[in-house]
């Protein structure tokens, strides 16, 4: 079994910056959150993956007000600079903007910037709701947004719920030259027989564009609780279909930190997989995540 892990989502956070986290307690996807209302910097996030084999990380933009999308990367990578840690950074981009190419501009300064995300997952149901519409991916301002990140080596983390996918790999499909991360491996929210097989017929879709990968994160979003039996599920389907050098493991922490402890969350991954080669561990839990966020060894 691989001895040491790449974090490929988690946050880190300063209160007075995300307008979710101030003023009145708003409904948010993973539910109450009041444990989390407040600072969560680098020490403690170091303190909490003590002892699990973690080894380095890739932060993911926390949803700072958009106007202040180049302060969040700017502080992170002074963060990084000051501790070493993270070791990648998946900043935001308004792909809506007439032309995305100064504000790429603007995160490309900085040395440790991989990626961009801008989050696009629709639902029926308004509080599992972020995007204002589902459709955002075929907006034709944002697919010729999408069409500048080959020009920057940028990766674009993608998450979108069941009812997108098929948009999501047509979006991979016109774009083979982006690199896209599916988050949450395509947020299954619906456990009712009809409801995952509608989420694997989508992630077949996903999984056919080779330029479409899959982060092993997020499965206590809906559930609320750390469920070693859910997440083995999900992972295996997602591995059968993507294979283990199209995965990487994320802890989506502190999030995942409202119903369970970073050593707990590892240990129900490490379940997850132990029934496949070390090798293939090894993609999940390293390969996968220093090689589509070229991480340096």
């Amino acid at each position: 079994m691989t001895q040491a892990i790449i974090d490929a989502h988690h946050h880190i956070w300063h209160q007075r910056d995300l307008p979710w986290l101030m003023g009145p307690m708003q409904p948010r996807i993973f539910g109450p959150y009041e444990a989390i209302r407040r600072d969560y910097l680098i020490d403690e996030f170091r303190s909490d993956l003590e002892g699990t084999g973690v080894a380095k990380s890739v932060y993911v933009q926390a949803n700072w007000a958009k106007e202040r999308f180049e302060a969040e990367t700017a502080w992170v990578q002074k963060i990084a600079d000051e501790t070493g840690w993270p070791h990648a950074i998946v900043g935001y981009a308004d792909f809506l903007v007439d032309d995305v190419r100064p504000q790429l501009d603007a995160l490309a300064k900085y040395p440790l910037t991989r990626g961009v995300r801008m989050q696009l997952h629709w639902h029926e149901n308004e509080m599992f709701r972020f995007a204002p519409r589902p459709d955002l991916m075929n907006d034709p301002v944002f697919r010729r947004n999408i069409a500048y990140l080959p020009r920057y080596g940028f990766s674009f983390d993608l998450q979108v719920f069941t009812s997108q996918m098929s948009g999501a790999a047509k979006l991979a499909a016109d774009n083979p030259a982006v690199t896209f991360i599916l988050q949450h491996a395509g947020m299954l929210e619906d456990l009712s027989d009809d409801g995952c097989a509608r989420w694997r017929a989508g992630m077949v879709e996903l999984a056919a564009r080779p330029n479409v990968y899959s982060k092993l994160s997020g499965f206590g979003t809906f559930v609320h609780r750390n469920d070693p039996d859910l997440i083995s599920g999900i992972v295996k389907d997602t591995v059968e279909l993507f294979g283990a050098s199209r995965c990487l493991f994320g802890s989506n922490f502190p999030i995942e930190k409202l119903w369970t402890g970073y050593g707990d969350l590892i240990q129900a991954h490490r379940g997850a997989v132990n029934h496949l080669s070390p090798s293939q561990q090894a993609d999940i839990f390293w390969n996968t995540a220093e090689r589509v966020y070229r991480i340096a060894a």
